[in-house]
């Protein structure tokens, strides 16, 4: 592959989330960590301005000589399966339903026993655009409760509640059958759905996230995958923005 003898140098942290290491948080943690060196040297500083013409640029040794083609996917992600990109002895790991010949990432996280939709990427930023507060996207979640659901219980969701030391308050909460409700949020809180569903006492049998933003699951099956397209992404950073 041919390169130019130069390009322009922009932050460290910028150039790897584009070569698809992580997301731009997921590449700063990875420079804080000292996994990262620049000609041979420990860099800490994810404002650092580097390029990846004139500079080897080094990830746990391993040299970023190029941006790799970014792709995103939509994948209906099955229970059980954890959103990490660290080899975890006898855990399955989302990254592990793909072939290996990119370095993916998972856009947030969904807890294992959580299925549904969830993006899988190599695109730091359009990653860090959609997991930033600023977009302020929404995720609607299928749950399915081993009781009937009542008024009571979806007037107590609905009020929210405490969830890792912040207070959370669904968008919506609606029941659709006996037992099973749709909620809306925006916050992202880890578990945050699980949380104020089991805080107004009811069991959860199963629960799955069918949308995010302007993006929504359809019918693909579980386990399986389908790349969206900048069309789609674009849409879906638009419709986060004009639902504010």
């Amino acid at each position: 592959m041919h390169y130019p003898a130069s390009m322009e140098k922009k932050r460290l942290s910028k150039v790897l989330a584009s070569a698809g290491i992580a997301s731009r948080r997921g590449c700063e943690s990875l420079i804080f960590e000292g996994k990262v060196t620049v000609n041979g040297k420990v860099i800490l500083k994810p404002e650092t301005h580097v390029d990846l013409i004139s500079d080897d640029v080094r990830v746990e040794d391993r040299r970023i000589a190029f941006e790799e083609a970014k792709v995103c996917y939509i994948l209906n992600k099955p229970s059980g399966y954890i959103c990490s990109n660290k080899p975890m002895e006898r855990k399955k790991l989302v990254i592990d339903l793909f072939p290996n010949d990119k370095r993916l990432f998972t856009v947030g996280r969904l807890d294992r026993d959580t299925t549904g939709l969830l993006l899988v990427t190599n695109d730091g930023h359009f990653s860090q655009k959609v997991i930033h507060p600023s977009f302020d996207i929404e995720k609607e979640y299928l749950v399915k409760t081993q009781q009937e659901i009542t008024h009571e219980h979806l007037v107590r969701i609905s009020k929210g509640g405490m969830v890792e030391g912040f207070f959370v308050q669904p968008i919506s909460c609606k029941k659709v059958r006996r037992g099973t409700l749709k909620i809306i949020v925006k916050e992202g809180k880890k578990r945050e759905v699980r949380v104020l569903v089991q805080k107004a006492g009811l069991k959860i049998l199963s629960l799955s996230r069918i949308r995010i933003g302007s993006l929504r699951l359809g019918n693909i099956p579980e386990g399986n995958y389908r790349e969206i397209t900048e069309e789609e992404k674009t849409a879906l950073l638009k419709s986060s923005r004009s639902s504010t």
